[in-house]
């Protein structure tokens, strides 16, 4: 079986989208698949990550010629919003236009139950749910990196820290009044600040943040973020899974996320803290809690638990079997 793994904007997009696309090629390494990354029709399947106008036009070739789509659901008009200037004008008509991209795949990948429920309003088109996965070799050899890159950012335990792209919808507002409660705890978040694209309510939080919370930018190994840090702090408002995530979870990291929807399948109190209520203060009430190192081990232990069913390797699988139904 051969596979078209087409990924439109490849060298220009970034964050999760593209996290993701690496973990999927990952998984057709292990699986021993031969694919390509060029869009072609001479493939037993055509997958597709982003349905953009290529993609699409390939897309309604391909159904035309008998050769299975599949798509991957990283885009919703729902998590579009709050992100970059522009997103949220563009948002709206969106969702009219995925609702005919996805509606052209014979089969929708979604990465999380969320996910899919939001698809499923968008079209009929079948839907599987296969996690973005996490690269738990990426991380490996994290713990080395923690001297280095607290000095770097002169950060002191307990960091409260975020990994990923700053953005208003992954709760930017929380996380800097967060800092602005507690100034005796440091908050870092990191991840590329691409100013230039934000709207002027989030340049002013990131510019107008204390002291005690620092934007790295982009940092040439993202090992340090999880060797530097000691709570990874979620409070996005709107995620279709959450890479990063998973990824302080794999390295041990207790975490704390806004109690929404998305992050159903977590446990409060068990492998992670939900802050759930209005405001800023059930987090706070929570990092409280967090200065407790044996609360922080125990539930950092469990998370990395938890994590194992997210590997590559427990996920490739999915593909495989997939690919294998679509082709039938």
């Amino acid at each position: 079986m051969k596979i078209s793994h087409y990924f439109e904007l490849e060298d220009h997009v970034t964050g999760g989208i593209s996290e993701s696309v690496a973990h999927q090629r990952a998984m057709l390494d292990q699986l021993g698949l031969q694919y390509t990354t060029e869009p072609t029709l001479e493939a037993d399947v055509f997958h597709c990550n982003l349905m953009g106008p290529r993609s699409v036009w390939y897309a309604r070739r391909a159904r035309s010629k008998g050769v299975p789509v599949v798509a991957n659901t990283h885009v919703t008009a729902e998590d579009f919003g709050d992100s970059f200037r522009f997103t949220n004008a563009l948002a709206k008509p969106l969702k009219p236009y995925l609702r005919w991209a996805y509606g052209l795949a014979d089969a929708l990948v979604c990465p999380s139950d969320y996910n899919r429920e939001l698809i499923e309003d968008y079209t009929d088109t079948p839907t599987t749910v296969i996690s973005n996965g996490v690269d738990r070799g990426k991380l490996e050899g994290f713990e080395s990196l923690e001297a280095e890159y607290r000095d770097r950012y002169d950060l002191e335990s307990p960091t409260v820290f975020l990994v990923g792209h700053v953005i208003k919808r992954k709760g930017l507002e929380t996380f800097v009044e967060l800092a602005r409660r507690l100034p005796d705890m440091d908050f870092a978040w990191f991840g590329p600040l691409d100013l230039s694209l934000k709207g002027r309510e989030t340049t002013q939080l990131i510019e107008n943040a204390p002291d005690n919370c620092t934007f790295t930018g982009f940092i040439d190994d993202i090992r340090g973020a999880y060797a530097a840090g000691d709570i990874f702090c979620f409070p996005t408002h709107e995620e279709n899974e959450g890479i990063a995530l998973l990824e302080a979870m794999a390295a041990g990291k207790p975490v704390l996320v806004r109690d929404i929807e998305t992050f159903s399948w977590l446990e409060d109190g068990a492998d992670c803290l939900k802050a759930s209520g209005d405001g800023v203060a059930p987090f706070v009430d929570a990092l409280e809690r967090l200065r407790d190192p044996d609360l922080r081990d125990r539930l950092g232990s469990n998370a990395a638990d938890r994590s194992e069913a997210f590997s590559l390797e427990a996920v490739a699988n999915q593909y495989q079997s997939l690919y294998a139904e679509v082709a039938t």
